[in-house]
């Protein structure tokens, strides 16, 4: 089988973005592992070989010719933004133009077939607002532009543990009202089919409970009796591995020990918290529900950073990798 081939985005130049893709296109494995075409302007890979102190070796190319022939990166030059709109270390308009116009590009070599998956380097939601971003994050961005009309959801995963949303970029005291059987259950199977293609054939599933202590008989909640635990048995009975609800400040325990595969979560950080906890520099997001695989650092653009080329390559790397190992079990 031939090699996956990979498109792979700086993200927000203003961020760590570019020296992280430094530092992971500079490794000699990381172009042995799949094609890779690389999507940015020149002044921003040099800024990131600058931060890093490495560097690698690019060829332009024009993506519509056989462009995987070229070792040991494809490139295709952009003209995103100007070298002094970069305003390293904090958020600009035309920082996240830039950020959405190299993640177009990507997505209409997706569209067109001249790529199998997208890497893109964290993204910052404040920029691309700035910019006019019509969504409220880049996942339903990207939704859109490939047409993607299933359930959509970002998951995590951290070394062989992976998380779902049942909820995720909405206010807090919305979520109890935004949690239904429904949406549970296509939770459930989003990261069950997920995991599937990543090579685990029987995923075994945790649910979170809301409220604490799993509402503890309806004490302090009756979503986990009215609405988690019918869904997690109508799953369990279209035979997946998926039990639940957990008290969310003991479920993870499981997940820790090797017990399950992955936890189904309410909200943003519930699930969130615990896995950057674990490793905040080697977390992965997967854009899940589209029709190739996505994947991104868990982490941000790290303004705090930015610019110092002491950001770890860690989350890249398992990102990277991710998407390589999903290609393989999506044709």
């Amino acid at each position: 089988m031939r090699k996956p081939r990979i498109a792979v985005i700086p993200g927000d130049p203003s961020g760590i973005g570019p020296e992280l893709v430094a530092k992971l296109l500079s490794d000699s494995e990381t172009a042995e592992r799949a094609d890779i075409l690389l999507i940015g302007d020149s002044h921003v890979l040099r800024m990131g070989e600058t931060q890093s102190e490495v560097s690698f070796e690019r060829t332009p190319c024009d993506p519509e010719g056989d462009w995987t022939r070229i070792e040991p990166i494809a490139w295709f030059e952009t003209e995103s933004i100007r070298e002094d709109e970069i305003a390293v270390a904090s958020s600009a308009k035309p920082c996240g133009k830039c950020a959405i116009e190299n993640l177009s590009t990507a997505l209409d070599f997706v569209k067109d077939g001249v790529v199998d998956g997208l890497l893109f380097a964290p993204f910052n939601k404040e920029a691309l607002h700035m910019a006019g971003l019509g969504h409220n994050d880049e996942l339903h961005f990207i939704a859109e532009y490939l047409g993607a009309e299933g359930y959509i959801s970002e998951v995590n995963t951290l070394e062989g543990i992976w998380t779902s949303r049942v909820t995720s970029h909405i206010a807090l005291r919305d979520v109890a009202d935004t949690i239904s059987e429904d949406r549970i259950c296509k939770a459930i199977l989003l990261i069950d089919g997920l995991l599937r293609r990543s090579g685990i054939k029987r995923p075994r599933i945790s649910v979170a409970a809301l409220n604490p202590h799993a509402g503890d008989g309806g004490n302090f909640g009756s979503e986990e009796i009215c609405v988690i635990r019918p869904a997690v048995e109508k799953m369990a009975a279209r035979q997946l591995a998926v039990d639940g609800p957990w008290p969310s400040d003991t479920v993870f325990l499981k997940a820790k020990a090797g017990e399950i595969d992955a936890v189904v979560t309410m909200y943003h950080d519930q699930g969130q918290i615990a896995l950057k906890l674990m490793g905040f520099d080697r977390g992965v997001s997967v854009l899940g529900g589209l029709p190739v695989p996505v994947a991104t650092p868990a982490h941000g653009t790290a303004f705090d950073i930015a610019g110092k080329g002491i950001a770890e390559a860690g989350a890249i790397r398992a990102a990277f990798a991710t998407v390589c190992d999903m290609v393989g079990n999506w044709r």
